[in-house]
C-alpha cells in the first residue's frame, strides 16, 4: 500500500512558529507529528510513502533521511495540494492513493478506510464527518455532492484524508499550483463519483491554530484525547523529555510537555508545550504559550 503526507504549506495560521519550524515537526508530546504520522502508516501495512516539502522543506528532509520506503518531494515553489500530487504522479505505484494532510491528530483506522475504498467503484473516496466549523461537503447516498455547502443538515467537513485512484490527478495541469478539491469539482462536473467514509466514531483535530495545538496537548495530557500507541511512554499530566534540565524549584502546574530544554531555577510552566532547544530564564512564568528555541513575536 502507497501514501502522501501533505507537508509542504506555510501554515499561515500557525504563524509565528512556523517559522521555527514546518508545521508537520511540531512535536506532539516531545515527538514530531510527521514522524508519528509515518510510524503509524508504516504499522498500519503501508511500505511506500512520499511526502512533499516546501517551507523549510531542509528540515523535513533531514527528518526523514533514512526512513525505508519513504522518499521526499521537495519543491521549489509551493504547488498547493493538487500540484503536489499531480508532481509526485510519476512516484507512485499502480495502486489507490491513500493522502493525508501532515498537520492533523487523529486516531482513524487508515487500513479500514483504504479497503472501504477498494470494495467500492468510486475513483475517489473522501473521509467525512460532522464537525460543524468545517462543514463544507455536501452529501446525499454516501456520494459527495459539491463542496460548497454552508449550514445544512447535509454538510460535513473534509478531514484531509482521502484514497484516490492516481489516474484521477492526470487531469491536473503540471507544474501550477492547484486545489485537490478543485480537481475533485471537475471530477463530479464531468459525471465521475466521489465516495464517503464517515469517520465520525474516531476522534479527529485539525491542528490549525496555535490554540488547536495546545488543546490538543492538554486534552492529551489529562486523558480527554486518545494517545496514539506510538506515544506510549509518555508521562501524564507532564511529559518531560529525558533531555531536559530542569533548575531548582520547578513547578509545573495542570499540564506541561517539555522537551529537550534548558529550565533555570524558580521556573513555572502552566498549561504550555517548550520546545526542545529552549531556554527559559530563571524565575519565568510560562502560562498557555509554544515556547520555542528561539524568540518569536506575535503577527500584527
Amino acid at each position: 500500500m502507497q501514501a502522501m503526507i501533505l507537508a509542504a504549506g506555510f501554515g499561515t495560521r500557525l504563524l509565528p512558529y512556523t517559522h521555527v519550524r514546518p508545521k508537520p515537526l511540531f512535536p506532539i508530546l516531545n515527538h514530531p507529528l510527521l514522524l508519528l504520522t509515518i510510524r503509524r502508516l508504516q504499522a498500519a501495512g503501508f511500505d511506500h510513502i512520499v511526502v512533499n516539502a516546501h517551507h523549510l522543506a531542509d528540515q523535513i528532509v533531514a527528518a526523514v533521511d533514512g526512513l525505508a520506503g519513504v522518499e521526499v518531494q521537495v519543491e521549489e515553489r509551493e504547488l498547493g495540494t493538487g500540484g503536489g500530487l499531480r508532481r509526485a504522479l510519476s512516484r507512485f505505484r499502480d495502486e489507490p492513493l491513500l493522502v493525508t494532510n501532515g498537520d492533523i491528530y487523529h486516531t482513524i483506522d487508515y487500513q479500514l478506510f483504504y479497503n472501504l475504498h477498494l470494495a467500492g467503484s468510486d475513483p475517489v473516496t473522501l473521509a467525512l464527518r460532522n464537525e460543524p466549523r468545517f462543514n463544507k461537503v455536501l452529501i446525499q447516498l454516501d456520494q459527495v455532492q459539491n463542496f460548497d455547502c454552508d449550514g445544512l443538515s447535509e454538510c460535513l467537513a473534509f478531514t484531509g484524508l482521502h484514497v484516490l485512484e492516481p489516474q484521477v490527478l492526470q487531469s491536473i495541469a503540471e507544474g501550477r499550483p492547484s486545489c485537490i478539491l478543485d480537481c475533485y469539482r471537475d471530477l463530479l462536473s464531468a459525471g465521475g463519483s466521489i465516495g464517503v467514509f464517515r469517520a465520525d466514531h474516531w476522534y479527529w483535530t485539525d491542528m490549525g491554530t496555535p490554540e488547536d495545538y495546545l488543546d490538543l496537548h492538554g486534552g492529551l495530557l489529562q486523558g480527554a484525547i486518545p494517545l496514539w500507541e506510538e506515544l506510549d511512554g509518555a508521562g501524564f499530566p507532564f511529559c518531560l523529555d529525558p533531555g531536559v534540565v530542569p533548575g531548582v524549584d520547578l513547578q509545573l502546574t495542570e499540564w506541561a510537555a517539555i522537551g529537550s530544554a534548558k529550565l533555570g531555577a524558580g521556573v513555572h510552566v502552566e498549561r504550555s508545550v517548550v520546545w526542545d532547544g529552549a531556554d527559559l530564564a530563571p524565575d519565568s512564568h510560562v502560562v498557555d504559550l509554544i515556547v520555542t528555541p528561539q524568540p518569536v513575536s506575535p503577527e500584527p
